[in-house]
């Protein structure tokens, strides 16, 4: 059910990723998504498949295996801080995560931290401007309020892409210090 509402297959080729690339998904869980984006960026490429909670990072790793997906590593983050090391990702995706972060500046500070300069950060959120999205309100976003989260912070909008059936996909790069 999920493939079809989210089309995670439209979602990884929207963002282009490529051969080498570094990849941080956070609020990866089980891995849904770090699995698929393992490929793009191929064996010199790195997905950081980052969570909070110890429990899904272990079964990230079982699927991997039984996968036998060697690019993706599990990271254990924190309410505040993924974790990563400066200056080590490309594109950091968030799929229906940022509007559940107990701590959003602290977080994308540290998310910021881990870009290297242009390096992409990309949201996935649920569109709030699209009352058929059957979605609670909590759970969704809408573009302006992406923009106006990021606005704090050293990113500049790129675009928004409309080919998911229910979310935006909303890109921004790391401004040049």
């Amino acid at each position: 059910q999920r493939e079809e509402e989210e089309k995670p297959g439209l979602l990884i080729e929207a963002i282009k990723l490529q051969p080498g690339d570094v990849v941080a998904d956070i609020g990866a869980g089980t891995g849904y998504f770090s699995w698929r984006m393992a490929q793009p960026v191929g064996e010199k490429g790195l997905i950081y498949a980052v969570d909070i909670q110890q429990e899904m990072l272990d079964q990230l790793a079982w699927k991997m295996a039984a996968r036998n997906v060697t690019n993706v590593k599990g990271v254990l983050g924190t309410t505040t801080d993924p974790k990563l090391p400066a200056n080590s990702v490309d594109v950091v995706i968030m799929v229906d995560v940022y509007h559940e972060f107990d701590h959003p500046y602290e977080m994308m500070r540290n998310i910021c931290r881990a870009l290297k300069p242009g390096g992409r950060v990309v949201w996935v959120e649920y569109r709030a401007e699209d009352p058929k999205v059957p979605i609670k309100r909590l759970h969704k976003m809408s573009e302006a309020q992406v923009k106006k989260e990021a606005a704090e912070l050293p990113l500049e909008w790129v675009e928004t892409i409309g080919t998911l059936p229910r979310q935006h996909i909303i890109v921004f790069r790391k401004k040049a210090a």
